[in-house]
């Protein structure tokens, strides 16, 4: 795999997310790309996948570029200008399709490589990084951090889940304490419970706080 390539990516991808600050910016492709190398390092997959399909994994995201979304307009145009032979860029394609969470509708991917880039996607909702990500995002759409007569929404559709707003701290509950029992390789379920355990410690200590317990 040539460095260039990915050093072309990552200037690609920040281009691209320079203006946003919902959670799905250029370091959040950063943290996601090192998390999925490192996990197919140890899991044996094909390491020139795994770093593009990660890379690339929400250029054609379908809740920020939904004009490019169904044919990975800009995932295929990039690769296809540096020369990724066909059957390489269909399997990127194929892992960056199963990458996202959909409620009860999620996918599990069909390739190791998959496999690898969505743990990894996951895991970066997770722990201190997820909780100030959902955050970001909870605030960047309008939603409230918290509203004690608004309880989670749990066990929604792809479909109940994409159009449901809630608050912040239900996300917690509606899917980011889902995300550890839905990990795929044994490196994505061992992080995953470490980030989890965090996170709950941490939704015990804001609910304490936001009650005035301690």
């Amino acid at each position: 795999m040539s460095p260039t390539v990915i050093d072309e990516a990552l200037d690609f991808v920040k281009q691209i997310f320079s203006t946003d600050f919902s959670g799905h910016d250029y370091f959040h492709t950063l943290r996601v790309y090192k998390m999925a190398v490192r996990i197919g390092q140890e899991e044996g997959a094909d390491q020139e996948i795994v770093a593009l399909a990660a890379l690339l994994h929400d250029v054609d995201d379908i809740k920020l570029s939904p004009e490019t979304h169904e044919h990975k307009d800009r995932a295929v145009g990039f690769l296809s200008q540096h020369a990724v032979d066909k059957a390489t860029i269909q399997a990127i394609c194929t892992a960056i399709d199963e990458v996202s969470f959909s409620g009860t509708d999620s996918v599990v991917p069909s390739t190791l490589e998959g496999m690898c880039v969505q743990d990894a996607d996951r895991l970066d909702a997770l722990g201190a990084v997820g909780i100030a990500r959902a955050f970001a995002y909870g605030g960047s759409h309008g939603r409230a951090m918290y509203d004690p007569d608004e309880p989670p929404t749990l066990n929604m559709s792809d479909k109940e889940y994409h159009l449901h707003k809630s608050t912040s701290l239900n996300h917690f509950y509606e899917k980011l304490f889902l995300l550890a029992d839905m990990m795929n390789t044994r490196s994505g379920k061992e992080l995953g419970k470490a980030r989890e355990k965090y996170m709950r410690e941490y939704v015990d200590q804001f609910l304490d706080e936001w009650n005035g317990e301690r």
